[in-house]
């Protein structure tokens, strides 16, 4: 190397030197700043967590205590209430009106007791056999009042405080009581005192770190009624009971921001560290200011201009000539998917989802469209992420990927969890936080068909809110943007969570019969896995549907399967629809169980864990059900027909249990309160492997209360004129001596028995059904009912 190679190398050489010299005395003196700074934050940041952690444990702690002594407090004061109303029905006035065991007498003793207790706010006395409820208008006596009579009458007297809410007198405690003339029960009493003294007890405990909640409910769902403490947000546990009522008291931990889950102790001594650490850097850092200075005093002058190491290593390096970045286009936009003229047919927009035929009233253009109505309405209401999934049908991966597409355009971010059955997908709005669902399914509709069942923040679109998409569709109504795409399966999730919450108790052999569906590919892993074993018929996933059709609400769909358990001997068999929300159960004799008798086996179960709680049934249930769940201490309440619409009834009511005559079960308890016919079997083998006595599940289903009855009977007629003739059939049609339910079609219920007619909102039919307590009653029944109909239309074709 030369000379003249070798001046500039010493330059650099020698401006690096100078560079580092100025340097290193700024570290001495900045780095132990950085940590003394870093250190003491964190120390005073531990001190804080200690002083929240501290906080919430004794809060904790305290809470637990003052629970137990306010749960103590109210059930005594409940006791003393129910003590003096006991002894109030024992004064002689109340006594010698009661004695007469008639309607005016009852009356007159509850004006005697109002006398003999001054605080009662309300008082009502009831027949010995409760016929005012188990046949009366339960709409005018009160679903509350109705359930505590027959939890009275049930439990042999015991009573169940509640508190309920009057118009115009507010919180009161309502107790229901049998009346005993001469150690006999002549009347039952309701009787309604102020709640105030209660909620006094409660008011006056102090509490901070943690909150308790005064409710009334079964620990899901609850009514809330007052709080007490501070420091937390968060929802309550469970809740301790008070006996003797239907109140409980939760217990909500301090909700604080605490990153550091350990003890108080352990985050007093980091906190010690951290401060002392941070205290020993700043030393450090006197220390190296004054070496900083002493290195500075004793450097020479510098031969070189002071420079910097990016100054040196930039005057080495060529000038290289930047383009300048290329604008964005001005006004640039999200794509939005190109649409071709598409003519969208507004029948497919059902009351409960869209559903159409492929390639006619139903092709990926629509299925676009469709998207892209309900990404704009998803925006709307302020979501910004949807779950996808799609059942086994040979079209779904076409109208799926063209859905998501559309709903992409809107700005919604997609989670595609691929093929899954409908429950599941309703599952993972949940499990993934999502909170929006769109299941692509055609349901039990034959091959050629297809739909989308929605869900959008936790509400199932139906009636209004399905014509409202057709409505952005005819109005070109869309919102704009681009929304993200991920794909996760949530199938073993799904297993894990169902397993995780049921194991049965004795092991039952079940034929599982799916019919091609795309339950076939969840339901043998799922009942396997709460321990049965399981025999699979038809649970190879095929679209095309090979061997009969996925309805198990028509019996000629189940006759393999019962074939299949008598073979086998297997102790049940399942059936499930084409998207498995829907649920067909076999006994080992061949006996079809219909949903409403299932539905009485769970409100059975879930009342003994859930006394008061509401049961939904529709229109098309048993008349059994009713006396049933009152007798078991529920709330039975009657729907209309309808998914979507037994679901937003349920969100209204906070029902524990819903079920359909289609085979829809609803279970809000341990639950998510959709409609699951997969969990709905688990559910099911739970309890009859649970039967105490071990008997058969034939034996189990020959307790429960049946009659003679139909299933459901169908008339078919135009697009159209289903409603038409509901409408006129309503204003012509005169049952004497029947109680008339016109919620949805018209239902007659006698004494012995009961008929439906009801226009289906998915198909042009008229959908009929009847139920008796023998085939005298049900043969006069039906023939009422066709005189009627004929009255309406003599051309009609009844199929009974």
């Amino acid at each position: 190397m030369g000379e003249a190679d070798s001046k500039p190398v010493n330059s650099i050489r020698q401006r690096l030197v100078a560079a580092r010299n100025q340097l290193l005395p700024r570290l001495r003196v900045l780095l132990p700043l950085a940590v003394a700074t870093f250190l003491l934050a964190s120390g005073l940041f531990l001190a804080w967590q200690s002083v929240l952690v501290y906080r919430a444990e004794h809060g904790a702690i305290e809470a637990q205590r003052l629970r137990g002594e306010l749960v103590t407090a109210i059930a005594a004061r409940i006791r003393s209430d129910a003590a003096r109303v006991q002894q109030a029905l024992a004064d002689p006035a109340v006594q010698q009106a009661l004695s007469r065991e008639d309607g005016e007498g009852r009356a007159a003793a509850a004006t005697a007791l109002r006398q003999v207790l001054p605080d009662l706010t309300a008082a009502a006395f009831f027949s010995p056999d409760l016929d005012e409820v188990l046949s009366g208008n339960l709409g005018a006596i009160g679903y509350e009042k109705a359930a505590a009579l027959m939890h009275a009458k049930v439990r042999n007297g015991a009573p169940l405080a509640q508190m309920r809410v009057e118009k115009d007198a507010g919180q009161q405690l309502m107790l229901a009581v049998p009346a005993p003339v001469d150690g006999r029960v002549s009347a039952y009493a309701v009787v309604e005192l102020p709640f105030a003294p209660i909620l006094a007890i409660f008011g006056k405990a102090e509490l901070d770190g943690a909150r308790l909640d005064l409710r009334q409910g079964d620990g899901r769902g609850d009514v809330h009624i007052a709080s007490i403490g501070s420091g937390a947000s968060s929802i309550a546990d469970l809740g301790e009971p008070v006996p003797g009522s239907s109140l409980r008291i939760g217990k909500a931990e301090a909700d604080y921001f605490i990153a550091f889950s350990h003890s108080f102790g352990l985050l007093v001594v980091l906190t010690l560290l951290c401060l002392a650490g941070g205290l020993g850097a700043l030393w450090l850092r006197h220390v190296g200011v004054q070496q900083a200075l002493a290195m500075l005093n004793r450097s020479s002058k510098p031969t070189v201009p002071e420079i910097t190491l990016a100054q040196a290593m930039k005057q080495q390096q060529p000038e290289v000539a930047k383009a300048a970045p290329k604008p964005a286009p001005a006004g640039a936009v999200a794509p939005v998917p190109s649409e071709e003229s598409v003519d969208v047919d507004p029948s497919i927009f059902r009351a409960y989802d869209i559903r159409g035929v492929v390639g006619q009233s139903l092709t990926t253009g629509v299925a676009r469209l469709i998207g892209r109505a309900i990404g704009s309405e998803a925006r709307e209401r302020g979501l910004h992420e949807i779950v996808v999934g799609r059942d086994g049908r040979l079209s779904g991966p076409d109208m799926a990927a063209a859905l998501i597409e559309g709903l992409r355009s809107t700005g919604m971010d997609v989670i595609d969890i691929g093929a899954a059955p409908t429950p599941v997908t309703y599952f993972a709005a949940y499990h993934l936080r999502a909170g929006s669902c769109i299941s692509v399914t055609g349901s039990h509709n034959p091959p050629d068909y297809n739909g989308f069942k929605i869900v959008l923040g936790g509400e199932t679109l139906a009636e209004d809110a399905i014509q409202g998409l057709f409505r952005r569709i005819a109005e070109n109504h869309f919102s704009d943007g681009m929304g993200g795409l991920q794909t996760i399966d949530v199938s073993g999730d799904y297993i894990q969570r169902i397993t995780d919450d049921i194991q049965v108790e004795r092991r039952l052999k079940v034929v599982v019969d799916c019919g091609n569906g795309i339950p076939g590919a969840i339901v043998p892993a799922v009942l396997e896995g709460i321990g049965c074993e399981v025999v699979p018929l038809y649970c190879d996933v095929d679209g095309t549907f090979p061997n009969h059709h996925p309805d198990p609400s028509d019996l000629d769909n189940l006759q393999d399967l019962i074939l299949a358990v008598k073979k086998v001997g297997a102790d049940l068999g399942l059936a499930f629809d084409g998207d498995g929300d829907r649920l067909g159960v076999v006994t080992a004799s061949g006996e079809v169980i219909f949903p409403d008798r299932l539905l009485m086996l769970f409100a059975m179960d879930i009342l003994t864990r859930n006394p008061g709680a509401t049961i939904i049934y529709d229109v098309k249930c048993t008349g059994h059900l009713q006396p049933l769940i009152l007798q078991h201490g529920g709330s039975p309440l009657m729907w209309r027909t309808g998914h979507s619409l037994i679901k937003a009834k349920m969100r209204e009511t906070d029902a524990a249990l819903a079920g359909e005559m289609s085979g829809h079960f609803f279970f809000g308890e341990r639950w998510y309160g959709f409609d699951d016919g997969i969990y709905s079997a688990a559910r099911l083998l739970e309890i009859l492997a649970g039967d105490l006595e071990e008997r058969t599940p034939q034996e189990v289903f020959d307790t429960l209360p049946n009659g003679v009855s139909t299933p459901e009977l169908k008339i078919p007629l135009k697009e159209g004129e289903h409603y038409r003739f509901i409408e006129a059939f309503r204003a012509k049609a005169k049952f004497d001596g029947a109680r008339l339910t016109t919620i949805d079609g018209v239902r007659a219920d006698w004494p012995d028995g009961w008929g439906l007619v009801r226009a289906s909102n998915t198909t042009p039919v008229l959908v009929l059904r009847f139920d008796a307590d023998n085939a005298a009653a049900l043969a006069r029944i039906q023939d009422v009912f066709r005189a009627q109909l004929l009255a309406v239309d003599p051309e009609l074709k009844l199929p009974f």
